[in-house]
C-alpha cells in the first residue's frame, strides 16, 4: 500500500495489524501536529482506568463527574488533553480540522458538560491523558515502512465510540481500516504476527 509520507494535521492513524509495540498495537490516533520537528498526536481507542472525578477531584464541576478519560500515548502522561466538538463555545479552542477542536478553558468545558449534560454534548467531549510523539522525520519513517494506514478524519468515529464497551479498542480499530474498503477489510482481519494463523 503507498503510503503519503506526510499526514496533515487533523488526519487519523490506524496502526498496521504487524505493529506489535504494546503502545500502539491496534490503535487509532489523531494527528495533532506533523512538521520537519517531529509530529503528535493522541490514540483515540484505549481507555484509561481514570475518570475525570478521581482525576480532577478538586475540581468544582468536574469533580463530580465520572466520564471516561481515554490513554492518549506514553509521553506526557501527566498532561490532560480534551478533544471535542465545541470550538466555538470553548474560548481557546485550537481547530485541528473542520468539526475537530483540541483543548481551551477547562472550566469552560466543565460548563458547557453542566448546562447541557444530553447524549450529544457529553460524547462530543473527550478527555485524553498523555500524547503520542516522533521525533524529526520519524513518523515519516514509520509511515514509510507500513507502521501506519493514514485515514481521512471521520468525526462520528472520533467520538461516537461506545465507550462502555470492553471491546472499544479493537472495533474502534477495525472500523477505521474498514474505511479504506476492501482492502481496509483485509488489513482488520489480519492477525498481528502471520505465525498466529
Amino acid at each position: 500500500m503507498p503510503q503519503d509520507l506526510h499526514v496533515v494535521t487533523g488526519s487519523l492513524l490506524a496502526s498496521s495489524p504487524g505493529l506489535l509495540d504494546p503502545n500502539f498495537m491496534h490503535t487509532l490516533s489523531v494527528i495533532c501536529e506533523h512538521t520537519p520537528r517531529g509530529a503528535y498526536g493522541l490514540v483515540l481507542n484505549k481507555r484509561s482506568s481514570l475518570t475525570v472525578d478521581r482525576l480532577l477531584p478538586d475540581h468544582p464541576i468536574l469533580g463530580d463527574m465520572a466520564l471516561p478519560v481515554a490513554w492518549g500515548g506514553p509521553v506526557e502522561n501527566d498532561t490532560l488533553q480534551i478533544v471535542h466538538r465545541f470550538g466555538e463555545r470553548i474560548p481557546g479552542s485550537y481547530e485541528l480540522a473542520q468539526g475537530l477542536f483540541l483543548g481551551g478553558e477547562l472550566d469552560q468545558v466543565a460548563e458547557l458538560l453542566k448546562e447541557d449534560p444530553s447524549p450529544g454534548v457529553q460524547s462530543g467531549v473527550r478527555f485524553i491523558l498523555g500524547c503520542a510523539g516522533w521525533g524529526p522525520e520519524q513518523l515519516d519513517g514509520e509511515l514509510a515502512t507500513g507502521s501506519w494506514v493514514p485515514l481521512p478524519l471521520d468525526t462520528e468515529l472520533v467520538f461516537g465510540m461506545d465507550r462502555g464497551r470492553s471491546g472499544d479498542q479493537e472495533q474502534t480499530w477495525q472500523q477505521a481500516l474498514r474505511m479504506l474498503g476492501k482492502q481496509g477489510e483485509e488489513l482488520a482481519g489480519l492477525p498481528p504476527d502471520i505465525g498466529w494463523n
